[in-house]
């Protein structure tokens, strides 16, 4: 759909359109008599209930609908045109009234939100002359993303629209139309067509013979249909007589390029990008092909980007003079040299596009090039190590300078003097991963879309005077900026700002608290800096915030409550501050779309929160925060996302699209990357699909793994190491067959590795290291491959890698008491043996003094006096030997 206030600006026209047709008051007799008859008041005034505001609060009372079309309409007898284009119905029906509405000429309901399936009973509309009904069920912009909500079964309803001059299907599921190339045929006076995304089928040989050749076709747009050369090009040349726009991009056209196409006189602009089409030998010469386009004296556009195109590109190519747009991007072209001869005849050339070519560009220094160019993407070409100074020509001529993209082109200079102040008009610059140094001019910067990042830029951030009315973005990472990042707040309320990009840099001090200005902000980042102080509470105004990084800063404090009204939030990265408190509860209750949240190195403390578990989109959780306690929350297994195997989308990213102008749309994409530590080390991980992982490392969690982690079946890597955790490793582990890193080391485990851990065949890190387990290490060529360094520290373990088997594996040795407790137990060894001794020396003697004479009883008492002399001196040696053995413990 299109951005809100485009959408507002739609209904309110509609809104004001119906409501002075109902001011009957502001009207004289006659205007009212001959506009506003009390039938169609009346008719007009029901349609206006039937659209009701969801929302009559706030600046845009009208930007929610909840819309049904009225049948009041069928009152409305004069009725010539009907457009609801882009405002928003819901997901509604196309009533099938509308198919009596006899008189329409126009009917356009194309990005408004219907689903289908189209009524046949448009095809009872015999006067209409335009039907446009694309673009319903999404963001039409950005159509990878696009979900069709129109099917249509047969075409042969609009058969009986002979008066049509306009078809717009475009985003229709035309999968079933086999039809569809018939009934176009027989459409005679049809000028523009547009069937782009439509999923047709191939154009049978049978449909081909009972095709008319029309000569009214002017514009036709197939893109995005995957058709092969052998269902487009018959068809295709059968009607092409009088085209003068075709668009057959992103199909599966293989081979050369027809020369054919150089009998389309009347042609002049020819979309054939993203497709698999190859140079032949003699179209690299110039001989034909590209050779017979040359020839066609109006052509204007010529789009054969993301082909198969290789070779040289001739000088012939000069030939186009009449050339406005020139597309070669996403080829390769063997790292020819492109130089001011290929284009000496291009005098009305406006954009050019050589971007991921791989070209060199070799302009001689001070030469006036014959063009003035609106647009130039350059992005991967070789146009270093100097700055290209060719480009000074293009500044003050009749055309503006909007775009201009060298990024990644090998340039290792400082900025020239004289670069901004030429340029200050650009709506798009994009100088990225450069080696470019030199600062800001003092003056403000108006560029709209600004992307410096990955150069060596310096000194203070600048001040931004942002005069676009759509969308902005700057991007100014990974370079040496420093100081303050006040100017931030300079710019107007005015702006809609969608990205904000000041990470990697030598930024300090406090971030200022100002974004209460900045509502459409869809990505934050201000990573990796010295900020310093508390969070702004205004980050909670930021509500379409989708992208928030905070990471490697100084910040403290806790989380502001604010930042609970960030409710769109997929991205979250506090990592590496200093803030502190308990993970809030409202981060699983509010923030339910995250996607990767990270707090790993902070002062935060308590618990996992159950509200956590929440969080069911969740791909990446790491909470490695060193004082987390207590137990890992069962529900964990509700992470939807780890759990079950379901469509992912493979990176975070963010579409941030403009206005189009001249002819093409400004499309910002912006990744995010996560910095998480990645079998062993850190590491930017922009594809977060592919990786679904849980840190809790680094914490005083206790307790045994909870059972309900078993139901974790996608989860990548999991790290739970350097924790207090006890009890058994998970005998079902072996369930998590999408593991790699496993590492839970450095904690209390005991008992044997389960057998199950062999079948991850997957891993590729483990570490089981300084626990206490013990038994043979279960056999697979996955474990047995592993460092033995994986399994040190666990005195009971045996078998290979950390010994042949066991067998040769002595049992370990009984644990040494503390406080000498062995010899302890020999010294009560000996304490028993002399009691036994002394009872029964004392029974024997007790029998002698009652049986024997006196004579034996001063034998028994010398008796006696031995024993106990006896027991004395053993007594006295055993405590002796006893306290030597302490002292020789207790120095070692």
């Amino acid at each position: 759909m299109i951005t809100m206030s485009s959408k507002s600006i739609h209904k309110l026209v509609l809104f004001f359109a119906i409501s002075c047709l109902l001011l009957q008051e502001k009207c004289t007799e006659a205007s009212v008599s001959l506009l506003c008859k009390d039938s169609e008041r009346k008719a007009l005034l029901e349609f206006k209930h039937s659209l009701q505001a969801m929302d009559s609060s706030g600046d845009d009372a009208l930007s929610l609908w909840e819309s049904t079309i009225s049948p009041s309409l069928l009152k409305l007898h004069h009725l010539t045109s009907l457009n609801f284009n882009s405002n928003d119905f819901n997901g509604s029906l196309i009533p099938e009234f509308i198919g009596s509405l006899q008189k329409l000429k126009l009917l356009d309901l194309s990005n408004a939100n219907f689903r289908g399936p189209i009524p046949s009973l448009l095809g009872n509309l015999s006067m209409l002359e335009t039907l446009r009904l694309g673009g319903n069920g999404g963001d039409v912009t950005y159509h990878r993303n696009f979900k069709k909500m129109f099917s249509v079964g047969k075409l042969e309803w609009l058969s009986h629209l002979s008066r049509l001059k306009e078809v717009d299907l475009s985003f229709t599921n035309l999968s079933n139309a086999n039809d569809w190339s018939q009934v176009i045929s027989h459409l005679p006076l049809l000028q523009k067509l547009s069937l782009r995304h439509c999923d047709l089928p191939s154009i049978s040989s049978s449909s081909l013979s009972l095709a008319n050749s029309s000569t009214s076709l002017t514009y036709l747009d197939l893109s995005d249909n995957n058709l092969p050369s052998s269902a487009i090009y018959p068809w295709l040349f059968n009607v092409s007589s009088n085209l003068v726009s075709l668009n057959i991009s992103s199909n599966k056209l293989k081979g050369p390029i027809p020369e054919a196409f150089g009998n389309m006189k009347a042609i002049q602009e020819l979309y054939l990008n993203d497709n698999l089409l190859v140079l032949a030998e003699n179209q690299v010469r110039g001989d034909s092909g590209l050779n017979e386009i040359g020839k066609l004296p109006d052509f204007r556009v010529l789009d054969l980007g993301y082909n198969l195109l290789n070779g040289s590109i001739s000088k012939s190519i000069g030939q186009l003079s009449n050339l406005h747009v020139l597309r070669l991007a996403g080829n390769s072209f063997d790292g020819d040299v492109i130089s001011e001869a290929h284009f000496s005849n291009f005098t009305n050339l406006e954009e050019l596009d050589l971007s991921s070519t791989s070209l060199t560009l070799k302009f001689n220094t001070g030469r006036i090039l014959p063009f003035h160019l609106s647009q130039i993407m350059l992005c991967s070409c070789k146009l270093g190590p100097r700055f290209p100074d060719w480009l000074r020509t293009q500044m003050d001529f009749k055309l503006v300078l909007e775009y201009l993209d060298i990024s990644a082109s090998g340039i290792s200079d400082s900025l020239p003097y004289w670069f901004w102040d030429p340029f200050q008009r650009l709506r798009y610059l994009n100088m990225s991963f450069n080696q470019i140094s030199g600062t800001f001019p003092n003056n403000s910067i108006h560029i709209s879309h600004l992307d410096l990042s990955s150069n060596n830029f310096s000194g203070p951030l600048p001040h931004f005077s942002l005069d676009f009315s759509d969308v902005g973005t700057i991007n100014l990472s990974k370079n040496k900026f420093n100081g303050s990042v006040s100017p931030i707040c300079n710019i107007t309320n005015e702006v809609s700002l969608a990205l904000l990009d000041l990470s990697n840099n030598l930024f300090s001090g406090v971030v200022p608290d100002c974004f209460r200005s900045f509502r459409s902000l869809t990505a934050l980042n201000l990573g990796d800096n010295s900020f310093s102080g508390s969070l702004p509470s205004s980050l909670g105004s930021l509500t379409s915030l989708e992208m928030l990084s905070l990471r490697g800063n100084k910040f403290s404090g806790e989380l502001p409550l604010s930042l609970q009204n960030c409710t769109e939030l997929k991205f979250l990265d506090l990592s590496d501050n200093e803030l502190s408190g308990e993970i809030p509860l409202w981060l699983g209750q509010r923030l339910s779309s995250l996607v990767f949240l990270s707090l790993q190195r902070n002062q935060l403390r308590g618990r996992i929160p159950h509200q956590l578990c929440e969080l069911k989109y969740l791909q990446i959780l790491d909470l490695s925060v060193k004082k987390i306690s207590d137990s890992i929350p069962p529900c964990l297994k509700n992470f939807n996302s780890m759990a079950k195997k379901v469509s992912l989308d493979r990176r975070i990213e963010h579409h941030l699209l403009d206005q189009p102008y001249v002819r093409s749309l400004i499309h910002v994409r912006y990744v995010d990357e996560a910095l998480i530590t990645w079998k062993g080390t850190k590491q930017n991980y922009p594809q977060l699909g592919l990786l679904l992982a849980i840190d809790l490392s680094c914490n005083k969690l206790t307790g045994e793994i909870p059972e309900e982690l078993n139901s974790l079946q996608e989860l990548v890597a999991l790290n739970l190491s350097r924790n207090f955790f006890t009890g058994k490793i998970l005998q079902k582990i072996g369930h998590l067959r999408q593991l790699e890193v496993l590492d839970l080391s450095r904690n209390k485990f005991s008992g044997n590795i389960p057998t199950s851990l062999s079948e991850l065949t997957f891993l590729s890190i483990l570490d089981l290291s300084y626990n206490e387990l013990s038994g043979r290490i279960p056999t697979s060529t996955q474990l047995q491959s592993f460092d033995p360094s994986s399994f040190s520290h666990n005195r009971g373990l045996c078998g290979p890698p950390i010994s042949p088997n066991c067998s040769m594996v002595e049992p370990p040795p009984r644990k040494p008491a503390v406080g000498g407790e062995e010899d302890s137990d020999e010294f009560m060894k000996w304490l028993y043996t002399g009691m036994g001794l002394g009872f029964a020396v004392g029974f024997w003697g007790f029998c002698s003094v009652v049986f024997f004479k006196r004579s034996w009883r001063h034998s028994y008492y010398r008796y006696m006096d031995n024993a106990k002399d006896w027991v004395y001196v053993t007594f006295v040696l055993l405590k002796a030997r006893l306290v030597r053995r302490i002292k020789a413990l207790s120095t070692r």
